[in-house]
């Protein structure tokens, strides 16, 4: 403040003069007019007359030099001075400003010298102390800077803040930017929180001016240094070539590996020789390891990448000793409905087909004898090393049970079994494993009509059976159930012989007539015409009657019954007696030959007494 008052001393010395001739004349001239526009004020005061002219200097110098602290725009000021609270700034105005030092929390090493940028915020406060604002100044000139670096495309530097939903908050200028989390890097970043509190260079990359956003991004200051990078990198590309990577992504696909700038997949089937389930059993992410380039497209925008292939094929290492016949250990990896893939060695695998994992002739699903990671013992049935395929078997392990059916089971033994299947013609039962015989549908019940096997068993059942035929050579079996117990129809010929008389109930209408039970082996039809009642009506289901069987036949298990011909037989009866009866009395009433000679006598004395 000092300063300021010399310097304004100094300007009023410089500007004064002794006698002003112009003045004095014009009180010698014009006493009147004089005394009207004579200055009272600096009369008192004691400020001497100034002419005009120098007026118009002085006034010039001020503006020259001094800012017009009226109008609204960003000035640069000079720290002079540093409190507790406050920097006093010389913005080369009348006096000097006021700036609070929060405003400056960004910049912790403000010192006495530095320039600032100031905006106006408060003319004059009640002491006469001019207030300025440097956070206003800040934001301002940060909006201009920050367009600017837009259209230039400029590198700025900024402050990460904090961690925000979806990236960071950056101070680029005084101006929050959001920096979103696939703008840092090239590659992902797992660990926001290493980046907070550094000062980074950044694009500005998109302004929203009507919401006043503003966004950043690290990852094109690094993908323009590693385009040129991954533009040598493409060009030097070729089939065969080894190449250092480091994991970038792991998916349940294969493995991105980054290769100086340029990506690469190794697919999941190219990572081991071995079957793995995901490829983090192989690889991590930031893993460092050489890779080999398998492929790739026109643009070498798509590089296809080998891990394995850096290693020996394993069945060239197989031992040359390994032959048909021989029996090997191995772990199942992979099961399909049609078997069972085992791994032998690292990166070599048999197959066991379903149909070699049981002597059985009935296939089932290869999960109903083993599981993922059992280890099995099998036996090599194919081995083609150019092709680089093996084929193995289970069921070899054991004996064959056909070996010795013919004594276990010869024809006419009897047996337990297992319903296992069934088709439209019979029932497959399982003796033993390995050993299946066919029930035919007409062999499993003496008196039932089995349309299907299903009416009669179930699958699981155990069912007793008669061998009846053998066929070592076909490995087929013809068993028999119903032969398990005496032909019914046997004892039933006698029974229900033709003429014999039986009551029953209509258990059913059919179309052509109806069906009688009577027992649980014998169920008679009866045709419609024999169903007629005495008194002409028809028989009705669930009435009870009499009736006669007209028809047995044990060879097609057949018996067909009447009820008619219980009546009508009556009828028969009765009409035969009535008939006797009359014959009888027919021959009552015949005359004897004596009787008629009588007769003949008179009726000649008659004839001869009229003459």
């Amino acid at each position: 403040m000092a300063d300021k008052a010399n310097k304004e001393a100094v300007a009023a010395e410089e500007t004064k003069v002794e006698t002003p001739q112009e003045e004095v004349s014009l009180q010698q001239r014009d006493p009147e007019k004089f005394l009207k526009e004579f200055d009272w004020h600096n009369y008192e005061e004691g400020i001497d007359p100034i002419a005009d002219a120098k007026l118009d200097e002085f006034e010039k110098l001020v503006s020259e030099n001094f800012v017009d602290t009226l109008d609204d725009e960003v000035v640069e000021g000079e720290v002079i001075h540093i409190t507790d609270r406050d920097a006093i700034i010389d913005i080369n105005a009348k006096s000097e400003g006021v700036i609070s030092l929060n405003e400056f929390r960004y910049n912790p090493d403000l010192k006495v010298g530095d320039k600032v940028e100031v905006l106006i915020d408060v003319r004059e406060d009640s002491t006469g102390q001019l207030i300025l604002s440097h956070r206003k100044a800040r934001t301002i000139m940060a909006w201009d800077r920050v367009n600017e670096a837009h259209d230039d495309g400029k590198i700025v530097n900024g402050y990460v803040k904090c961690r925000t939903k979806g990236g960071m908050i950056v101070d680029v200028f005084g101006i929050e930017a959001f920096l979103p989390g696939s703008q840092i890097d090239v590659k992902p970043i797992r660990d926001y929180d290493m980046y907070v509190g550094k000062t980074m260079e950044f694009k500005v990359v998109k302004i929203n001016h009507e919401f006043k956003n503003v966004v950043v991004s690290h990852k094109a200051l690094i993908e323009a240094d590693i385009e040129e990078q991954k533009k040598e990198i493409i060009g030097q590309l070729e089939k065969g070539q080894v190449l250092e990577g480091v994991v970038k992504n792991i998916t349940s696909y294969g493995v991105f590996v980054d290769l100086g700038g340029v990506d690469g997949l190794v697919h999941i089937t190219d990572l081991s020789w071995s079957r793995i389930n995901h490829p983090n059993e192989i690889v991590e992410l930031d893993q460092k390891l050489n890779v080999v380039i398998l492929d790739f497209d026109e643009d070498k925008t798509r590089i296809q990448l080998g891990l394995k292939q850096l290693k020996a094929h394993p069945w060239d290492a197989l031992g040359d000793e390994l032959k048909v016949g021989d029996r090997v250990k191995g772990k199942v990896v992979v099961i399909a409905d049609y078997g069972a893939f085992i791994e032998v060695a690292e990166g070599v695998e048999g197959l066991i087909h379903v149909s070699e994992m049981s002597w059985s002739t009935h296939l089932r699903s290869a999960q109903d004898f083993v599981n993922v990671g059992d280890e099995v013992d099998a036996e090599i049935l194919t081995l083609d090393r150019e092709e680089r395929k093996m084929s193995l078997g289970i069921k070899q392990l054991t004996p064959d049970p056909w070996t010795d059916i013919t004594k276990k089971y010869p024809v006419g033994s009897k047996h337990s079994g297992i319903v296992r299947n069934f088709t439209n013609f019979g029932v497959f039962v399982e003796l033993e494993e390995g050993i299946d015989g066919l029930i035919y549908i007409s062999d499993l019940s003496w008196t039932k009509k089995v349309k299907h096997p299903s009416e009669f068993t179930n699958i699981g059942d155990t069912l007793e059976v008669i061998v009846l035929e053998l066929d070592v050579e076909g490995r087929k079996l013809s068993l028999g159930h119903k032969q398990t117990t005496e032909n019914p129809w046997d004892k039933y010929s006698d029974e229900f012989e033709v003429g014999s008389k039986h009551t029953a109930e209509i258990e059913e209408i059919v179309d052509k007539g109806a069906t009688v039970k009577f027992n649980d082996d014998i169920t008679a039809f009866v045709p419609k015409r024999h169903m007629e009642k005495e008194d002409g009506s028809s028989l009705k289901k669930g009435e009870e009657a009499e009736f006669q069987i007209i028809e047995f036949n044990k060879d097609f298990k057949k018996v067909v019954a009447s009820h008619m011909t219980i009546h009508r037989e009556e009828e028969a009866k009765i009409v035969k007696q009535a008939a006797k009866k009359a014959a009888q009395q027919a021959e009552e009433a015949k005359p004897t030959l004596g009787d008629a000679n009588s007769k003949l006598q008179e009726i000649k004395d008659q004839m001869e007494g009229k003459k």
